[in-house]
């Protein structure tokens, strides 16, 4: 009877941390256009500053988005190659724990970034004078964000290069324009790649949700002595960031 009970516990308690980090702040159909999306985000207290306001608002989530899908749903979508596009809830908090590192003139990398859609956040918060990089092996995504961000407000930005989007293991970073100030990685690592230590900034910040079946989203801050400081933020639910093979196996 008593390892019946634990067994019962056990199950409520994984059953209930799924329910937790799989968190919907709202479903359906019932926001439908993208500042309005923004406004929920503010409501809810996951958007708290005027800049990460303006940078959503600015790139619409609908063109990055899957075609009839219902983009500003708070939660993620599949694009395709078992990749997902994240819940604006999860873009909003990386944004929010990135703010200080995203100012004008600073460097942004964004590990597994898809769609493109947080890529053109950060460029929009860098500005022209900084650079925003997106990475991503699956060279069909990496094809298709350049087209979204083609559309967006961003465009402009792309065209003249301080945004700019990659195939390549994101595992390894972009050592091209590090180090970088800010760093997201979009997909849970089993631990924190040391690439992506290596090119942060004294200063800088990495945002990477890290671990397997239970995974929780860890901030790392670089000290000016090159040591660094890891906190958990919040627990969360991210596809796997894994080889290019792997993931296109169903990892």
């Amino acid at each position: 009877m008593k390892v019946m009970s634990w067994n019962r516990a056990l199950l409520f308690s994984s059953i209930l941390f799924y329910v937790c980090i799989q968190q919907q702040f709202w479903a359906g159909s019932s926001i439908s256009k993208n500042k309005a999306m923004v406004e929920q985000l503010q409501r809810y207290g996951i958007i708290q500053s005027k800049k990460v306001a303006e940078a959503m608002e600015s790139v619409d989530r609908a063109l990055f988005a899957p075609d009839g899908s219902l983009a500003y749903e708070d939660s993620p979508m599949p694009i395709g190659f078992n990749a997902t596009i994240s819940a604006p809830h999860m873009h909003a908090t990386c944004l929010q724990l990135l703010e200080n590192n995203l100012q004008p003139g600073m460097h942004a990398l964004d590990v597994g970034s898809g769609t493109g859609y947080l890529t053109a956040c950060f460029a929009h918060l860098v500005g022209p004078q900084g650079r925003a990089i997106g990475v991503d092996h699956i060279p069909e995504l990496v094809e298709m964000s350049i087209k979204n961000v083609e559309k967006s407000a961003a465009g402009p930005l792309l065209k003249d290069g301080s945004l700019a989007l990659h195939v390549g293991d994101g595992r390894e970073g972009w050592p091209e324009f590090a180090p970088y100030d800010a760093i997201h990685v979009g997909a849970a690592a089993p631990e924190i790649p040391k690439p992506l230590i290596d090119q942060l900034k004294p200063g800088g910040r990495l945002v990477i949700p890290v671990g397997n079946t239970f995974q929780e989203l860890k901030v790392v801050d670089k000290n000016e002595d090159g040591s660094v400081k890891v906190c958990t933020e919040t627990s969360v639910r991210y596809v796997p960031l894994t080889s290019r093979e792997a993931q296109l196996r169903g990892y």
